[in-house]
């Protein structure tokens, strides 16, 4: 195969030409010019070349895509050669994405018919939407009126290749289009769509497939991720010079040494001044429970400005509340909306003059897809303001915004070898035909998901589905296809194979969420585990409204309106976004630059004009930053991609911490904490304390530890199977087990119509998980919980690349011991007191520790620049 950039872009003339001269009156009717993307991917697409697109959210992306085959389309109709067939699949992996593809695809393909007309032509091309949305009744008018072009997800996608009637209609489909192909590559629902592709392909031999993508890193992964190891596959990566008005920006001059009262107050205020400056305005704040506190806040203490101008929108509010803020935004009826992660994809939210951030996106690809929803359209400027927490939250944003602008895009992830998944797709592909195996192993060997998945893994997964394990019959789990070993040939076993697969299919696990009601009316959803700790009379806030809740029943809370009370808000149960490995590593590369100029007694101002030459921040955050650095050269030593600190702090209660400044992003730091602990844990015999974070971990005890010790004699090439014991008897792991064994379809959620909830599906994976450690303790979808947990959720790989160059000399490993943790500390040692500590408490800690320092620098230093 061959991965090929396109240096430059065709001529406007050589795409015109390719036009019917139908499309080609109606597309200049409509716009000036071609834009870049089309002038680099219409010729491509019409010559049914593999292609990516990556380019900027806004560079007209989708309608690139779609030309060619419309102009295709367009022309077939005219002759009347259009055919009862599905001629282009669209798949995206949004529900709301598609709709919103169908209304705007509708439009142009109404205004060519009406062109047409009134040339006396006439021109019939259909548009079919197939999702989990989609009635019986709307899938039987398809049957009949076949969709030309038809929208649809992954999973509907699998369903449709399992149903006999509609399997026909995708033999021979042309064009296959995958919207933003980033966020599917990244996980298992994009590991599903890659063998889906090869099935769909294999029907269709003469598939174009096209990947559209905002900005993303490596792009040449994900074009071998969208055609396989064995097709070629164009890239045009469109960089056009689209106005960008990025900051950082600060509620205080500075970060430290503020009461909480001072900082909210400020905070609220900035945010108020950038809302009302603006038309519309979209606020990001990473997690569920920051949306429902700046919603609530901006209420409270502006009454008089949000009413109903302002809304909330994240995954635990309920669909039918989260479209109609997607529909008023559209409208222009709210001033701001406030959400966590749930508006980053490119679904049409109207026109957004400014999109905030609070708090770092963790990530520059993902930033770049927030502050793209703002000058959504082609020649608009895109807005976007990082607005920091604190110095680390200052310093990690100001290096992201520097990568941003800079266009280095951190790099993602994408899971290959996913066992439950290569069992959910062997199973309903045994379902429309028989198989030869040694033909099928091929077949699933040319995605690029599997392109190094080995025979006994394969046959694994064979001998799991054909019921060769007699035990688990005991679990109520049935052989669901049949091999024949002679003839080395499969196929479906049993009458109810396709509907349990039909019922069962996809990849994203059912949610431990209970609905919140007043009397019948379903206003959002929470966690179990927030629901725990809820007593009769507590106020909690969801969907920017207060609610007194009354009692539980089942899967469903009670409540009340409690307008105007304040709310105690418990921490939610939903995780922080983590920092990339990308991310992490230049923020601490920027570090030892730092150190680097204090080793050469540079004076201040130099060092101050480096920060601002090197960072885009303003003379504030520059001065913050050489503050915050000052203060741990001065007291400490400055961690950085060369050198590990480890820091041994006591606290009043003889509690010893042994923190660890790694520096590498929470899903590395998650596989080094958990293996020191674990060989400490073996060495003392006793449960650790463990704090992480992005920035580093920490182990405590009231014993002496021999951490470093631990933390040293990690050998790389043992730390898989280090970590596969620690996680061994985890409730992470019996979780993901549940997961992986829901989509391998050893757990049902459904059968003969009965759902079987979180809590059932959960105990049924208890009993399971004890019974396939006895058959065999590699059991293919344990090994796969496994491997989920270490690669997807973790990161196995860079830790381990880590402790590589710590073997060899890479990375040093510096011990230090301190009275009071170190500037750099103070973040993750308070994080260990979140859940007993306001945070208002919270604050005035670290200001106490922070006096402290200075206290002590200030006897030993000259500290006038740094006060």
């Amino acid at each position: 195969m061959e991965v090929k950039f396109l240096e430059k872009p065709y001529q406007t003339e050589q795409v015109e030409k390719l036009l019917h001269p139908l499309v080609k009156e109606w597309f200049f009717s409509k716009y000036r010019s071609f834009s870049e993307p089309q002038l680099y991917g219409v010729k491509e697409i019409h010559e049914r070349n593999n292609i990516l697109i990556s380019a900027p959210t806004g560079g007209t992306k989708t309608l690139t895509a779609f030309l060619s085959i419309i102009n295709e389309l367009v022309g077939l109709s005219l002759k009347n050669k259009l055919e009862d067939k599905v001629y282009a699949i669209y798949i995206s992996p949004l529900k709301a994405l598609n709709n919103d593809i169908a209304i705007n695809l509708e439009e142009p393909l109404k205004e060519i018919k009406e062109l047409a007309k009134l040339k006396g032509l006439d021109i019939n091309i259909r548009i079919g939407v197939r999702t989990g949305d989609t009635t019986p009744n709307e899938k039987q008018k398809m049957l009949k009126k076949v969709p030309h072009i038809l929208i649809t997800t992954p999973e509907s996608l699998a369903i449709m290749l399992m149903s006999y009637k509609f399997y026909e209609l995708l033999k021979g489909v042309e064009w296959c289009i995958i919207d933003e192909i980033h966020a599917l590559a990244e996980n298992k629902r994009g590991v599903h769509l890659n063998l889906l592709m090869e099935h769909l392909n294999y029907i269709s031999p003469n598939l174009c497939r096209i990947g559209l993508s905002a900005t993303v890193e490596p792009i040449e992964e994900i074009a071998k991720y969208l055609v396989g190891p064995e097709r070629d596959c164009k890239i045009a990566n469109v960089h056009f010079s689209k106005k960008f008005d990025l900051k950082v920006i600060s509620p205080l001059p500075d970060l430290i040494d503020i009461t909480f009262e001072d900082y909210h107050k400020a905070l609220y205020n900035m945010l108020d001044n950038l809302i009302q400056e603006h038309k519309t305005t979209l606020i990001f704040t990473n997690t569920r429970a920051g949306t429902e506190r700046v919603v609530h806040h901006l209420k409270t203490l502006f009454p008089s400005r949000y009413i109903e101008n302002i809304g909330a929108h994240h995954g635990s509010l309920s669909k039918k509340h989260r479209l109609d803020i997607e529909n008023k935004l559209k409208e222009g009826k709210l001033k701001c909306v406030v959400c966590s992660t749930s508006l980053e994809l490119g679904i049409d939210i109207g026109y957004i003059d400014l999109v905030l951030c609070l708090g770092s996106p963790k990530s520059v690809a993902r930033f770049l897809q927030r502050v793209g929803r703002s000058g959504h359209a082609l020649h608009e400027t895109v807005k976007g303001r990082i607005v920091v927490t604190d110095r680390d939250d200052l310093v990690e944003c100001s290096v992201l915004l520097k990568n941003a602008i800079d266009k280095k895009i951190d790099k993602i992830h994408i899971p290959v070898n996913a066992l439950d998944v290569l069992a959910q797709v062997i199973h309903s592909m045994a379902i429309i035909n028989i198989w030869n195996v040694d033909e099928l192993y091929k077949l699933l060997r040319k995605s690029y998901c599997y392109k190094d998945l080995t025979e006994e893994d394969f046959f694994e997964i064979i001998k799991y589905l054909a019921g060769e394990y007699v035990e688990l019959e005991e679990r109520y789990i049935y052989g669901k296809i049949w091999y024949d070993k002679e003839s080395r040939e499969i196929g479906k076993k049993g009458k109810m194979s396709r509907v349990i697969n039909m019922t069962n299919v996809g990849t994203i696990p059912d949610e431990t969420n209970v609905k919140v009601k007043i009397g019948d009316k379903v206003i959002g959803t929470i966690d179990e585990a927030f629901l725990e700790r809820l007593d009769k009379g507590d106020i909690f806030v969801i969907g920017g409204d207060t609610y007194e809740y009354l009692h539980s029943r089942g899967m469903s809370v009670q409540v009340r309106s409690a307008s105007g009370r304040s709310p105690t808000i418990p921490s939610w149960f939903s995780e922080m976004l983590p920092l990339s490995f990308d991310l992490a590593l230049e923020i601490q590369r920027f570090r030892r630059l730092i150190e680097e100029y204090f080793e050469s007694k540079n004076s201040k101002k130099d060092i101050l004009k480096f920060i601002n030459h090197h960072l885009y921040v303003d003379e504030n955050a520059a001065n913050a930053i050489y503050k915050y650095f000052k203060e741990q050269y001065l007291y400490s030593l400055i961690p950085n991609d060369k050198k590990i600190i480890v820091e041994y702090y006591t606290d009043e209660k003889d509690k010893t911490y042994v923190i660890f400044h790694t520096l590498f992003g929470r899903r590395v730091n998650d596989v080094l904490s958990r293996a020191v602990a674990y060989v400490l844990g073996k060495i003392h015999k006793r449960d650790l304390e463990i704090g992480i974070s992005d920035n580093g971990f920490y182990v405590a005890s009231t014993k002496n530890l021999q951490a470093v010790r631990a933390f040293s004699q990690l050998d790389p090439s043992e730390l898989k199977s280090l970590m596969e014991d620690a996680i061994e008897k985890t409730e992470i792991l019996k979780r993901r087990f549940r997961h992986c064994a829901t989509r391998a379809l050893m757990i049902l959620k459904e059968y003969k119509g009965v759902r079987k909830h979180v809590g059932r599906q959960q105990v049924s994976s208890m009993i399971l998980l004890n019974a396939v450690k006895r058959i065999d303790n590699d059991f293919s979808i344990l090994k796969e919980a496994r491997r989920e947990v270490l690669d997807d959720l973790m990161d196995l790989n860079n830790a381990k690349k880590i402790l590589e160059d710590i073997k060899w000399g890479k990375i040093k490993i510096k011990e230090t011991n301190t009275s009071i943790p170190s500037p750099f500390a103070f973040g993750l040692i308070s994080d260990g007191y979140m859940d007993i500590m306001r945070m208002e408490d919270r604050m005035d800690f670290i200001n106490r520790m922070h006096q402290m320092i200075l206290a002590k620098i200030g006897k030993e230093n000259e500290i006038e620049d740094i006060r």
